[in-house]
């Protein structure tokens, strides 16, 4: 009776899990192919679950890189002026505009800017991030407890480091940056 009951508690947990991990992946589409997101629910639960939000509504759909730093890292999301397919794109305004959603308090936490980490853009403000993120190239522990990682690359990092660089005198403005094709839960 006690194995019987292990067993079903071992299968549970098994199931369980592996319905709740699957609920924090989400899958970037680029033009050179796909990127596997784990989201960290448990760390930074309001930028993910705004990070879902915006994804699953289609916003990150058509969103340039904006910014783009060999060597540090890649921005995109802001969904008002940096979406290529609409009326308000404006790449000159594209890092300056977020979504209608108010601004997340922030949570920062242990998580290491590492290569593949997405963390949240945003102002001096502490409190300012929105819908823009970067996604980093290599470690840049500078920016750890003072941005918001919220999830990081487990496959596909290869399409990452191919998104367009840009202009290292300009802050790594692009002038004809690539964009998200699609962002939605696994």
């Amino acid at each position: 009776m006690n194995k019987i009951f292990i067993k079903i508690v071992l299968i549970f947990f098994i199931i369980t899990n592996q319905t709740m991990s699957e609920e924090n992946i989400m899958i970037l589409k680029l033009k050179d192919g796909d990127v596997k997101i784990e989201l960290f629910e448990d760390t930074a639960p309001d930028h993910v679950k705004r990070i879902k939000e915006l994804a699953n509504s289609g916003k990150y759909d058509n969103v340039v890189f904006h910014r783009v730093i060999d060597g540090f890292m890649a921005q995109t999301g802001d969904v008002k002026f940096g979406n290529s397919s609409s009326s308000d794109f404006n790449l000159k305004m594209a890092g300056m505009g977020g979504s209608d959603l108010p601004d997340l308090n922030q949570e920062f936490n242990s998580l290491p800017h590492e290569r593949g980490t997405l963390s949240m853009a945003r102002s001096s403000d502490p409190n300012s991030a929105n819908s823009q993120f970067f996604i980093c190239f290599k470690p840049a522990p500078f920016l750890d407890r003072q941005y918001t990682v919220f999830g990081k690359v487990i496959e596909g990092m290869e399409f990452v480091d191919k998104i367009k660089r840009g202009d290292q005198n300009n802050n790594g403005a692009v002038s004809d940056p690539d964009k998200i094709i699609s962002f939605k839960s696994q």
